[in-house]
């Protein structure tokens, strides 16, 4: 394997590890909540976390399982994703974040290195299927930390993702 192979080969490795890892601990907030508490939201220009459970899948959907794979049909409804008021329970919203996940990630492994710097069939983006992969697992984290946060805001819990980083506690 020459250096391109591999640092493309390690760019698919290092994206479907960290969506394997993001992914769990969003299957770990939502397996602290109430249903009430997904559908929480501090006003109603905000998302409730089950808004942004909803919108995280349909986008690794439509831009990694669909548009990588000729298996899937891309049948996105964005807006309906941010318009729900009513949600799944936590324990069907946790099945469909590992099962959207574990489609992606098994497109991911499977992705032929060498066409990453082809332009990705992604509607009203030009950008290279590498640029588009980097672009989902960076919109992934973003929405994570959304949800970690709301999380903690709601449950007053600390999650300890990063065990080995403890916080001394502040002195009253």
């Amino acid at each position: 394997m020459n250096t391109e192979e591999e640092l493309a080969d390690q760019f698919l490795k290092h994206c479907c590890s960290r969506l394997e890892v993001l992914s769990s601990w969003v299957d770990d907030c939502l397996s602290r909540l109430t249903r009430d508490q997904i559908c929480w939201r501090a006003a109603d220009s905000q998302n409730a976390i089950g808004n942004l459970v909803l919108h995280l899948c349909g986008n690794i959907r439509q831009r990694i399982t669909s548009a990588l794979s000729t298996d899937t049909p891309d049948n996105r409804d964005r807006d309906c994703e941010f318009y729900s008021r009513s949600f799944a329970t936590p324990e069907e919203l946790r099945k469909l974040v590992k099962a959207t996940v574990t489609e992606a990630t098994a497109v991911l492994r499977s992705f032929p290195p060498d066409r990453l710097l082809e332009r990705a069939s992604i509607p009203h983006y030009e950008r290279s299927v590498m640029q588009n992969i980097f672009a989902v697992v960076e919109h992934f984290a973003q929405h994570t930390g959304q949800i970690i946060f709301a999380t903690k805001y709601l449950t007053g819990e600390e999650l300890d993702y990063y065990p080995q980083l403890k916080r001394k506690k502040a002195k009253s």
